[in-house]
């Protein structure tokens, strides 16, 4: 990307969406930088001493009213709105039947209606322009069902379709929609998972991804090429789709990931200490 851009994104007070909008921010491209924790967005913006021409707001992604305000602020100061990322997103790994109500509401607000509403407020700036990006992120849990993850699992699979789906209707527009599925990222929506039984399989993976692993595919990658379709990394990417498409192989494969995950749970736990 040689030519400066704007983007607009969620979820930019820690993680993924904080380390995209610093190294956005680096490369000279107009940045509208949202977070439902606006304090802390704006005390990582004082830290790393992000310019005037940044823009930082407060955004709950479950409001679609807030989405489609700041939408039309952000392609009003910006004059145009080039990519969309929904980044934004909640993890805390269960068993379902255990689950209280107010984690289903969770899961399915903020992971799937945030991502619907974001794509929504998106599309209705980009239709306009004839041209955008999408970016949305789902997960490895929406290649394939994870037990322990039944309503992350729920929430990311309609991500995934959601977005497979926006993608058709919006082509014709000259607007494109790219939904990634990473495996587990090292970033605090992990932390809370590291004592949970639940959330074993999560770290079953050799090497937790980084989020400097995600930033390299989204700039190298997604925004060069615009696939439909990203999955990162690509061996645990061909696993999950082979178990979406033979669901019972689960009961044979997850044992061993699961086991696999509780040993680096326990590493973690104990250097914690």
């Amino acid at each position: 990307m040689s030519q400066s851009q704007s983007f607009f994104l969620t979820g930019c007070a820690s993680g993924i969406g904080r380390h995209l909008a610093d190294v956005l921010i680096a490369q000279r491209h107009r940045v509208w930088a949202t977070d439902i924790n606006f304090d802390a967005l704006s005390e990582h913006a004082k830290r790393q001493h992000w310019p005037d021409s940044v823009q930082t707001r407060r955004l709950d992604v479950r409001d679609a009213e807030s989405w489609q305000e700041q939408m039309r602020e952000a392609a009003e100061t910006f004059g145009q709105v080039d990519v969309v990322m929904n980044i934004a997103g909640y993890l805390l790994t269960n068993w379902f039947h255990e689950a209280p109500p107010e984690e289903v509401h969770r899961n399915l607000d903020i992971n799937a209606k945030g991502v619907i509403f974001g794509t929504q407020a998106a599309a209705r700036v980009m239709i306009r322009q004839h041209h955008g990006h999408i970016i949305n992120i789902a997960s490895m849990a929406g290649l394939a069902p994870i037990a322990g993850m039944a309503l992350y699992t729920a929430s990311k699979y309609a991500v995934r379709g959601f977005s497979l789906a926006a993608a058709q209707e919006l082509r014709p527009h000259g607007v494109k929609v790219t939904v990634i599925c990473p495996d587990a990222v090292e970033t605090p929506l992990l932390d809370p998972n590291k004592s949970r039984d639940a959330g074993a399989i999560l770290f079953s993976s050799p090497r937790l991804l980084k989020v400097e692993d995600i930033s390299d595919l989204i700039l190298n990658r997604v925004l060069t090429r615009r696939p439909l379709e990203a999955y990162i990394p690509a061996h645990r990417g061909v696993l999950a789709r082979f178990t979406d498409l033979f669901p019972a192989s689960a009961f044979a494969i997850a044992p061993f990931f699961v086991a696999r995950g509780r040993k680096l749970q326990a590493r973690l736990r104990s250097a914690a200490h």
